[in-house]
């Protein structure tokens, strides 16, 4: 298949992250926000003046939405927190999985409801120990259980299918929803199968037309898929361990990629000079901005 491409790319963010992750993008302030999950750090940056701020926090964290001008939602090993944009403060909204003390948050995505759908894993990869969980308001509901690493999380622009994988396993499923509740109406089928491809199936984002952009841990690539699962292109990036790709810009039409080197030892890092970077990809995209969180 020729649909290999070497990218074209800006480095946003310099500084190597251990687990780059959860990137997001808030189009009213024209920031980015992303995690350094095992650096228990939220980074923040402003496009306009290219200045990238690190917020320290308590645990780790993974995901971030959107709520209003004042608050956003944060997924964490801990729970789910509310955090005021103005002073950083966290205040606990709802507890996600108080019975598994061993698990931290991963990957996830506000469905056009204003649910999130949040998953979760061992915080040492333990098998299976992970679940997807849907979260309306206050009311969480444990959808999959026995992931091992959830990832892919993302809905399609009608909010009638949503996308998920264990990168563990790497066979991507799609299910139907209720676009009114982002609720599944029935059982995950196989959408993507990358058993028998090198690396693994990590963060996904769901364009404009239905298509996915999927970041290839191991590979240091975004693939791009149509809505029927067929794989379009491949773009590199200088990053083996790209994680998560998130829609940016005015017109989302662009990606932020964030990376991580976790794992990897001083040879690696060294053969390896950008992996932990985060990136945007300067591709055209069709790309959906995301909605809010309703508590």
């Amino acid at each position: 298949m020729n649909d290999l491409h070497h990218s074209k790319y800006d480095i946003v963010f310099d500084t190597r992250l251990t687990l780059g992750e959860g990137p997001s993008y808030d189009a009213l302030t024209d920031t980015a926000w992303w995690f350094d999950i095992v650096g228990k750090s939220l980074y923040e940056h402003r496009f306009a003046s290219a200045t990238t701020l690190r917020h320290s926090l308590p645990m780790m964290a993974s995901v971030i939405a959107a709520i209003d001008a004042e608050r956003q939602l944060l997924a964490t090993e801990d729970g789910l927190f509310l955090r005021h944009i103005s002073s950083g403060a966290l205040e606990l909204f709802t507890l996600l999985e108080p019975d598994r003390p061993d698990n931290r948050s991963n990957d996830g995505r506000v469905h056009q409801s204003g649910a999130l759908w949040i998953g979760t894993m061992g915080k040492s990869a333990e098998n299976a120990a992970g679940a997807i969980y849907h979260v309306a308001g206050k009311t969480v509901t444990r959808l999959y259980d026995g992931l091992s690493i959830p990832n892919s999380i993302c809905f399609s622009p009608d909010g009638a299918l949503a996308y998920f994988v264990d990168s563990a396993v790497n066979t991507l499923m799609k299910v139907a929803l209720d676009p009114a509740t982002g609720l599944p109406t029935g059982d995950p089928v196989l959408h993507i199968d990358g058993r028998h491809e090198k690396g693994g199936i990590d963060g996904s984002v769901c364009d404009a037309e239905g298509g996915l952009w999927n970041a290839r841990w191991g590979v240091g690539a975004i693939d791009h898929y149509d809505a029927s699962g067929q794989r379009l292109a491949r773009y590199t990036l200088p990053a083996s361990q790209t994680s998560c790709p998130a829609f940016i810009g005015a017109k989302a039409d662009r990606l932020l990629v964030t990376s991580a080197t976790q794992d990897l030892g001083d040879a690696e890092k060294t053969a390896d000079p950008h992996t932990g970077k985060t990136f945007v990809l300067n591709v055209p995209v069709k790309g959906r901005h995301e909605p809010h969180f309703i508590i």
